[in-house]
């Protein structure tokens, strides 16, 4: 355990331009560390798979409408079933959207954008939010990482990573076999595979537990659909922190850096 503040929060990669309540979790933690000193983490479950994650949502200069930006990735099954950190954006995406950015966002952030190169969207994501000085002094625990996943404890509920039609997917593992979820009722039994810990990674609902064995978090900075569904009982020495209040938290946040 920490003998000094660990203060974390995580988050998907959930845009090019990060959702205000992104930011919102990062301005709570750096108010934590300017009273409680010690380090900041963020957990960065570039795992997940669900493509809606990453909807860039921005509002037009002039009109105020709401317009939801996306990536585009190299097909239809990565897109619906691969590893964010493994979802690989199409060679020309960011000059097809960049071309869209002066009607949303100011030039210095479009300067930005084009000079980030990735090959995946958690990846562009991820620099994107560095670039925009958001993670200065923070320290960056992704779950995709197979160190981390070697290190995390065994969970009775996880996804894992496994090789479907030429592309690695995210399966859900129950009752013994693995599954992938295409919407509804309907889903797509895998053949039987033997897989290792460097593949898995938990559920939603056991995803605290497997994060804290790893980072032993002493605060820990939630969301409000994060409350709902954190098993806090699983994590009794830790302090949970709601996060701070903005308004429209699942627009992007495009202030440029100072």
């Amino acid at each position: 355990m920490n003998s000094a503040p660990l203060i974390g929060f995580g988050q998907q990669p959930c845009g090019f331009f990060p959702r205000r309540y992104l930011f919102a979790k990062i301005q709570t933690a750096r108010r934590l560390q300017r009273e409680l000193g010690g380090e900041i983490v963020f957990f960065y479950h570039d795992s997940d798979h669900d493509p809606r994650e990453t909807r860039t949502s921005l509002r037009h200069r002039k009109t105020n409408e709401v317009a939801q930006l996306n990536f585009a990735v190299e097909n239809k099954l990565q897109r619906k079933f691969s590893p964010l950190f493994l979802k690989r954006i199409i060679a020309d995406w960011p000059i097809r959207t960049a071309l869209q950015l002066p009607n949303y966002v100011e030039d210095r952030l479009i300067e930005l954008f084009q000079n980030t190169v990735a090959g995946t969207v958690a990846d562009f994501c991820l620099e994107m939010y560095r670039r925009m000085g958001l993670l200065d002094g923070i320290r960056i625990a992704r779950s995709g990482d197979p160190t981390l996943r070697r290190a995390a404890c065994a969970v009775s509920e996880f996804f894992v990573d496994v090789l479907y039609e030429g592309e690695i997917v995210r399966a859900r593992h129950e009752a013994g076999t693995l599954r992938l979820h295409e919407g509804g009722d309907s889903f797509v039994t895998l053949p039987a595979t033997i897989f290792t810990k460097e593949q898995i990674t938990p559920t939603r609902d056991t995803r605290l537990r497997w994060m804290q064995s790893v980072l032993h978090c002493t605060h820990y900075i939630a969301g409000a659909g994060e409350q709902a569904y954190l098993r806090q009982e699983e994590a009794p020495e830790t302090v949970f922190v709601c996060r701070d209040t903005i308004d429209r938290p699942d627009e992007a946040y495009t202030q440029h850096p100072n």
